[in-house]
């Protein structure tokens, strides 16, 4: 069955009619959220901002290849007039989410969805980005929990027969987060006007069905519908996003500015635009947040082939302290707070073992560590991914807070960043051989459970998502490449990291369907290549992830 859809009414001009096609199994409830009229509307948004998302992906490449020769990014003499103007403010918090210390991040499967429904957070980050494995399954089931969940219908029970449902009697305001401009579905292909067919846009596909379905919904909750947007680039990225807003209140007829956005600041060259970014989405934006893993792979990415100077050490050894992490967030605090928006904290990997009390113990001790900075340097909330952080972090926040819903108004005029800050990635420390095994196992564990269908994965009492392991892949990319040796002086080849491949395949715990090789294949190709894939996600996805009815 291959359920059809057209966005455009026929005129008695003979016009080709853009056509959305589902090529995905239907399997069971499916037709509720891909319904004739959901899918008009991705077919509308397809015709209207297809183009102009290809045209946006062109520029991050230019860029990237201005910045691999020489061209760092500066802050922009064109929009110099946006940040001089002292008198624009950008919408804000929409009604519940003026209070946001503690926020709980998440997969939307049921379980999840529920687990986050009642973790007693001011937020739920419901995401079918970074912590989602894009699966089919996921992606459209992930739209049915959430299209239950808002209607106070979802109930989960387990293969062991364990019931699970909503209990809270307020639960966090949900805010949904997309995929990012360079993902495809390719379980829904979209056909232009002109007979050509594509993939969908993974990020118009998410953002679209779930505010098609939900936003009436949500208004009537008195709680949405809001989003949080990743991995943008540009004021341009931000521009068009704001106009899918604009177009889609239209379309179905909620008031212009209803919808609230949380732009994740995580990507280099977003850092030197951030005032623009805002003044972009100023009707429809809320915030900004430090999406500090990204970041730390977006630096590796721009300048992984431009010398020494450049290269990281341990990733356990670059946290937010370090001078190219410190000078983004303190900018980061000072804009928000200077137009109006929430500045909202990233996400400690460390996390709790139930079984493990002094595992536990020190992940609280960081996790505490890492709020008090936050809330201290005037963030107005920040992230954690298990319910057992949610009383640590409220409590770093409700020492600074007190009965105040945010520090919005808390100025940071002593800031004062300049573009070399946030380019200086001297830390002084050295590649150790514990390090670079550390990637290697950490991403190949992570991409053989992102190959079963798991986007979030509690490794070595760390979670993980696709953002740390692009961090550990990459770092061994860029080693290899820039001719690094460990502290002992063992140099750092392809050599060197097969070796290590071999060692953690016979270390890992083999079962039955389990996906090791697949994913040691997947990491040769994106650590080990002479290329530098953009995204490890890519070709995994096309390769690994993509059924066909």
């Amino acid at each position: 069955m291959t359920p059809t859809a057209t966005g455009i009414a026929p005129t008695t001009t003979p016009i080709r009619i853009p056509e959305i096609t589902i090529t995905g199994p239907l399997r069971d409830r499916y037709d509720e959220i891909l319904t004739p009229d959901a899918l008009a509307f991705l077919a509308a948004l397809h015709d209207r901002f297809a183009g102009r998302r290809h045209d946006r992906l062109a520029d991050r490449m230019r860029r990237r290849f201005e910045i691999g020769n020489g061209h760092d990014p500066r802050f922009r003499d064109d929009t110099a007039h946006i940040r001089e103007d002292a008198d624009w403010r950008v919408a804000g918090a929409g009604p519940g989410l003026e209070d946001r210390r503690v926020e709980i991040t998440g997969p939307t499967d049921p379980k999840m969805t529920i687990n986050a429904l009642n973790s007693g957070a001011k937020v739920w980050l419901a995401d079918q980005e970074d912590a989602t494995s894009p699966t089919w399954r996921n992606v459209i089931e992930g739209q049915l929990s959430l299209r239950d969940a808002i209607r106070g219908e979802l109930s989960f029970t387990s293969p062991e027969g364990k019931v699970y449902s909503v209990t809270a009697a307020q639960t966090p305001t949900i805010v949904m987060r997309p995929r990012g401009w360079h993902l495809l579905e390719s379980h829904i292909r979209f056909t232009d006007r002109n007979g050509r067919a594509a993939s969908a846009s993974g990020s118009l596909v998410d953002f679209g069905l779930y505010f098609f379905h939900n936003a009436q919904q949500l208004i009537a909750n008195g709680r949405g519908p809001y989003f949080y947007i990743p991995k943008i680039e540009s004021a341009e990225e931000a521009k068009l996003w704001d106009d899918v807003f604009s177009f889609s209140e239209e379309y179905v007829g909620i008031p212009h500015g209803t919808i609230r956005a949380t732009v994740l600041i995580e990507t280099l060259p977003a850092a030197f635009e951030m005032e623009e970014i805002l003044f972009e989405l100023r009707d429809h934006c809320a915030g900004l947040n430090a999406g500090r893993w990204d970041y730390i792979f977006s630096m590796i990415k721009n300048y992984r082939g431009r010398g020494a100077r450049f290269v990281l050490p341990d990733r356990s050894q670059v946290t937010m302290t370090v001078p190219f992490m410190r000078a983004y967030t303190e900018l980061l605090v000072q804009t928000c707070h200077k137009r109006g928006a929430f500045a909202i904290g990233g996400m400690s990997a460390f996390i709790p073992n139930r079984r493990d009390p002094e595992v536990t113990r020190q992940a609280f001790e960081k996790v505490a560590a890492d709020k008090k900075r936050e809330a201290g340097d005037g963030f107005d909330g920040t992230w954690v991914a298990h319910p057992d952080l949610i009383p640590v972090a409220q409590a770093e926040f409700d020492a600074v807070l007190g009965d105040r819903p945010n520090q919005v108004d808390r100025q940071r005029p002593e800031v004062s960043v300049r573009p070399e800050q946030l380019l200086d990635c001297h830390i002084g420390l050295p590649i150790t051989a514990a390090g670079v095994h550390g990637n290697v196992s950490v991403a190949i564990r992570y991409i053989e459970a992102w190959l079963r269908g798991l986007g979030a994965v509690a490794i070595d009492n760390l979670m993980e998502d696709a953002a740390t392991a692009e961090i550990s892949r990459s770092q061994v990319w860029q080693w290899i490449h820039q001719d690094r040796e460990i502290e002992d002086g063992t140099p750092i080849t392809r050599g060197y990291i097969e070796g290590l491949i071999t060692q953690v395949l016979g270390e890992v715990e083999r079962r039955d369907g389990d996906r090791f090789d697949d994913a040691a294949e997947v990491f040769r190709d994106v650590a080990l290549g002479a290329e530098f894939p953009t995204f490890l996600t890519l070709g995994a996805y096309s390769r690994f992830l993509v059924e066909n009815d």
